[in-house]
């Protein structure tokens, strides 16, 4: 994470000269409350040392506090962040057993790197790794895997886009031909880790179009145009971050193995599993999209703290063989008491999530796994199903839509259309995201609601929902936005029920609000409003206005701006 640094002191300056107004034309906040020093934090008044020195905001204090202080410092100005259980944009799983807290809790203070102070540690790490390999059918190919954990599916799949140029380049010299200019093959739906990895690593990006015809993912006809010698291969996605959907790893597989056996050239797979990894094995087992599909996919990537269940800071990627993980990227350390190897893009990393990782494979298995899954995706249905009956709301995600087959009955369209049918084998494979936008007949009745104000009006009920844009190549689709939410363990089926409830009467808010600015213009959207003398009740203020009232323009407070 990035962060800028914050000068205090200009930054006062600058307010002092300029305090009769914001830039905005509005007073500042601070003022407004008599605050002449914003960059400080008060003690409380119960505090013995109430109407002394307050302790700075972005400069360290010269005189430490004690830890109650700093404690409570902290902990009140944490209580303004979202509810994590409520936080349905996020895919990261937000509790674990007590036990596992407890594990974490006693082996905070161990360093994963310290593989000589710590080998009951890296022999769970090396135990982890072998059940992912387990996992995802690296023992079937009779293949010696080797693998490693991360902090995350970001670290790992640099670590895979890395491991396929070393090898490309390796291949190239041994070729006697240019080395200099690899490329990489993705599609425009990837999420920025991937984008991260070919810009850090100096390799061509090639982004392959996608729109509403692909389902918003990957095509493997449209990636196979854009390999070529210098491809050191494709990044095929299992769970899209925009809608769930997955990418054809069999069907890109197929696909390349028809231009090696066109051109000589063999170019290899990594699947990014950040969040499918950890879910389609369970959910749906009979799924081809590993090891299994052919020796082209070389190394797979996951979050272990997504479907994984641990808390954030846990993931892990692996490769089939070791000829995939070239030597070079490997380091050899000596000075930490014994011969101790290490392939990551940091060093010093907590040993506790992955310890926690390894719990819940044990703790869960595989059938308790399974479980978690076929709940999440059951609320999903039932989510996406209830959308599209409330005919306000068209589902992009295709979870909840039964498998086309050839002879489908008139008895199979209608459990179809009842949601009878419970078997996730006859559903459309995916995680159980939920993407979702105005219907057609909706945008055509109510034009001017704008869809970001769903976001807004849920997170005022404490709903956390992402409203974002689709990627699209199609100047039709270019402005196509979607809702998203993502069905976790702890969000059972009565959340769903209020969620869908909070959802329609947000939603029916603003339709009064459009009828009643088409009868009466400036009387809803955000228009110019009349007195409250001549609006009178509860709905007299706009969503707007509403928005503008708590967003308070002109508000926001001096501090570090972060970029992930």
């Amino acid at each position: 994470m990035l962060s800028r640094h914050v000068n205090s002191d200009r930054v006062l300056a600058q307010a002092r000269e300029h305090s009769a107004t914001h830039r905005h034309g509005k007073q500042p906040i601070h003022e407004m409350l008599g605050r002449e020093s914003p960059h400080t934090i008060p003690r409380q008044p119960a505090h013995k040392d109430y109407g002394t020195e307050p302790v700075p905001k972005f400069a360290i204090p010269s005189h430490g506090v004690p830890a109650a202080d700093a404690y409570h410092i902290c902990n009140n100005e944490l209580a303004l962040d979202g509810n994590p259980l409520l936080n349905l944009a996020s895919f990261v799983h937000t509790s674990m057993d007590e036990y596992a807290d407890r594990l974490m809790h006693e082996n905070r203070m161990k360093n994963l790197i310290d593989q000589d102070e710590y080998p009951a540690t890296q022999l769970i790490h090396t135990r982890l790794i072998s059940m992912l390999a387990n996992l995802w059918h690296a023992d079937d190919q009779k293949e010696s895997a080797v693998g490693t954990a991360t902090t995350g599916s970001s670290e790992a799949i640099q670590l895979g886009g890395l491991a396929m140029k070393k090898a490309w380049q390796a291949r190239r010299k041994a070729a006697g031909k240019d080395y200099f200019h690899p490329n990489v093959v993705m599609g425009a739906n990837a999420q920025v880790a991937i984008e991260k990895a070919a810009r850090y690593f100096d390799i061509e990006n090639r982004m392959v179009p996608v729109d509403e015809s692909t389902k918003f993912v990957m095509d493997p006809r449209r990636a196979i145009k854009l390999v070529d010698e210098n491809t050191i291969g494709v990044f095929v996605i299992l769970g899209s971050t925009y809608t769930g959907t997955y990418e054809s790893v069999q069907e890109m597989s197929d696909l390349l193995d028809e231009y090696e056996r066109k051109t000589g050239i063999s170019i290899p797979i990594h699947v990014d599993g950040a969040s499918g990894a950890m879910y389609a094995p369970f959910a749906n087992p009979s799924l081809i999209w590993d090891f299994r599909v052919s020796k082209r996919v070389v190394s797979i990537n996951t979050s272990l703290h997504k479907w994984g269940k641990t808390y954030v800071g846990a993931g892990a990627v692996v490769w089939r063989s070791k000829e995939h993980l070239p030597k070079e990227l490997v380091f050899e350390l000596t000075y930490l008491g014994s011969v101790e190897y290490s392939f990551s893009l940091n060093f010093s990393r907590p040993a506790a999530p992955i310890i926690a990782a390894y719990f819940n494979l044990v703790h869960f298995g595989f059938d308790g796994y399974r479980r978690i899954s076929l709940h999440d995706a059951k609320n999903a249905r039932l989510f996406a199903r209830a959308l599209e009956r409330s005919t306000y709301y068209k589902v992009v995600s295709e979870t909840h839509r039964l498998k086309p087959t050839a002879n489908q009955s008139l008895v199979d369209k209608a459990k179809q259309a009842t949601g009878i049918v419970d078997d996730i084998e006859a559903y459309m494979p995916g995680l159980p995201v939920v993407a979702f936008m105005f219907s057609d007949e909706f945008k055509r009745e109510y034009p001017r609601i704008e869809q970001r104000n769903v976001q807004l009006q849920l997170r005022q009920r404490s709903w956390i929902t992402p409203n974002y844009r689709l990627p699209s190549s199609s100047s039709s689709h270019a402005e196509t936005e979607v809702l998203r939410v993502v069905m976790r363990e702890t969000f059972d089926e009565d959340l769903v029920e209020r969620l869908f409830h909070d959802l329609i009467e947000v939603t029916e808010d603003m339709m009064e609000e459009h009828k009643a600015d088409v009868a009466q213009p400036g009387a809803g959207l955000g228009h110019a409003r009349k007195s409250p003398n001549e609006l009178a009740g509860p709905k007299s203020g706009s969503i707007a206005e509403k928005l503008a009232a708590s967003h308070g323009e002109g508000t926001r407070p001096v501090g570090h701006d972060s970029v992930c």
